[in-house]
Order: structure tokens, then sequence, then C-alpha cells
């Protein structure tokens, strides 16, 4: 499966002459994830279904939001009354609505900020298993042997970190973004007749 994906972009970035970059970059990937172990697939994994929910995010909130809210104040400035109680489950409705909309995978993001470490966690218990099997067969003398597992311990901590903190940031700022969205439709949802 992997030399088939290989051969299409190898071929796609043929067309542009970026052959021979391409091939070095995946030769680095290639020595990355033979250095961390098969645990950074797991990490690459989540870390694209996080960017992938991220980039969603993003598009929504430049091309969808403000439409999602436009129809709720114009739904609310459609009634001829505001004051009544049924009025007020009537705009926290609208509100909720958009709140859903707005908070929309948001919860999904953060899970998998906070499951990057742990997921690089797991590689470091397998590197670990590593070293151990090669302390048993080989005893300690032999730091060579032992390198290996020390690389899968590391590098796939590190990798679950990198991950996570790529993903912090946007995640912090979008739920700041949902949450200003919600409150500007609350000042603006008046409550006047």
């Amino acid at each position: 499966m992997i030399d088939f994906i290989y051969s299409i972009l190898r071929g796609i970035t043929s067309i542009f002459g970026l052959e021979q970059g391409f091939i070095n970059m995946w030769e680095a990937i290639r020595d990355f994830l033979e250095l961390g172990g098969p645990v950074l697939i797991l990490v690459a994994v989540v870390l694209a279904i996080m960017w992938l929910f991220i980039i969603e995010r993003l598009v929504y909130f430049l091309t969808q939001q403000s439409k999602v809210s436009g129809r709720a104040i114009k739904a609310w400035e459609a009634r001829s009354e505001r004051k009544s109680w049924q009025a007020h489950r009537v705009r926290e409705a609208l509100i909720s609505d958009v709140k859903t909309q707005a908070n929309q995978f948001l919860g999904l993001i953060k899970a998998c900020v906070a499951l990057c470490p742990l997921v690089g966690l797991l590689g470091t218990v397998t590197g670990m298993i590593t070293v151990f099997e090669v302390m048993a067969f080989l005893g300690t003398g032999n730091a060579r042997a032992m390198a290996a597992g020390v690389s899968q311990a590391t590098v796939p901590t590190m990798s679950g970190m990198v991950a996570s903190l790529s993903g912090y940031f946007i995640s912090v700022w979008l739920q700041g973004k949902a949450n200003a969205e919600v409150e500007y439709l609350g000042e603006h949802m008046t409550m006047d007749h």
C-alpha cells in the first residue's frame, strides 16, 4: 500500500519537476519512522484527524458562521413581540442552535490534542520494552544494540508532544472564536419590543 502511494506521489511530483525533492522528503520521513518505531504512524493518524477537523472549523468560521448568525438574527427580528416568556425561549433556542453549530467538533479537536502525548507515551513504553529485551539477551555492555530501543522510546514522545502543541493553540483560538460569536449573537438579539 505504501509503495503504491509512493509511486503515485512520485509520478505527480515528476510532472511538476519536483521528483528529487519528493524523494528526499520521502526518505527523511521513512528514516524518521524507522527511528521512532510503529507508534509514530499512530501519532500521525491522530495528528491528521485533528488537523482535518481544525481545517473544517476554520473553513466553517470563514464561510458559514456569519450566515448562520444572520439567519438567527433575521428570525428573531421577524418576531412581532420579544418580551414574553415564549419569546425568551425562542431566543434561547436560536442562540443554542448557533452555539451548537459553532462548537461542533471542538471537543473532538481537544480530545485529539490530549491524545497525541498519550500515544507518544505508548511509544515510550514499547521502546523501553525493546531496550529491556536487548538487555535480557545481550546484557548492558552493548550500547549500540540498545540505541534503537532508546530512540523508539524518546522519538514518539517528542512527536506526540509536538503534534499536541501544533493543535493546542489553534483549538484555544477556535473555542474563543465560537464563544465570541455566541456572545455577539446574544448582544444583537435585543428584546426591545
